[in-house]
């Protein structure tokens, strides 16, 4: 089996990436680039990313996530702690995340280190999910090895009738992490290939230092 992928073409015009008009801080960058393609329409899940991380395999792994909140401090998403991304995480809490946003022809790549947010806010979050994503996150013992599809959707009726009229209680192995940026970079899809690429470096100070990078 084999495909030739060599004639794909697309040209890359419909916007730049000047120094001269970015913040100092790349979370401002990003908050007027997310809102931007929220507003375009040019995604169905603009807070879609890639997390990926370093297995206990030594394999780098990436999967797809969403992001459910970004502030300064960075970029917070929810998961099973004990599931494959969640093991690694507790290994080794560097991590990279990343957004392809086509229709703007955009990229972002976030690199930083992740740790558990607090109780209450996963609680807080957990609280908001409607019924059936909070009885998912009990049902999947996620990354196992399972016997069948109906082994979940069992477990999923049996709980159903269990927590029927009851409150749903957030699992203390299901929560958020936060994602602390020391690197962002921000990349403009331009003509002939010559793309905008701008990275912030999170310094000692504390300040962030901006650099061009060559396409």
């Amino acid at each position: 089996m084999k495909k030739d992928l060599s004639e794909y073409r697309k040209a890359y015009e419909k916007s730049a990436l000047l120094e001269s008009t970015v913040s100092d801080s790349p979370m401002e960058l990003f908050q007027k680039w997310f809102h931007e393609v929220e507003k375009s329409g040019t995604s169905d899940e603009p807070n879609a990313m890639t997390v990926s991380t370093l297995g206990l395999d030594g394999f780098p792994k990436s999967r797809v996530v969403l992001l459910k909140r970004f502030t300064y401090e960075g970029f917070i998403f929810y998961t099973n702690y004990l599931s494959e991304k969640g093991k690694a995480i507790e290994k080794n809490p560097k991590v990279c995340l990343s957004f392809f946003w086509p229709g703007m022809e955009r990229q972002v790549i976030i690199k930083g280190t992740a740790k558990k947010i607090p109780e209450n806010m996963s609680d807080g979050y957990f609280e908001s999910r409607p019924t059936g994503s909070k009885l998912g996150a009990i049902v999947s013992e996620q990354s196992e090895v399972i016997p069948s599809r109906d082994t979940l959707e069992e477990k999923l009726r049996e709980l159903e009738k269990e927590y029927e009229q009851k409150e749903i209680p957030r699992p203390d192995y299901w929560g958020g992490y936060l994602v602390s940026p020391v690197s962002v970079e921000f990349w403009q899809g331009r003509p002939n290939r010559l793309h905008d690429r701008l990275r912030y470096t999170l310094e000692k100070d504390y300040r962030w230092s901006l650099d061009r990078l060559a396409p």
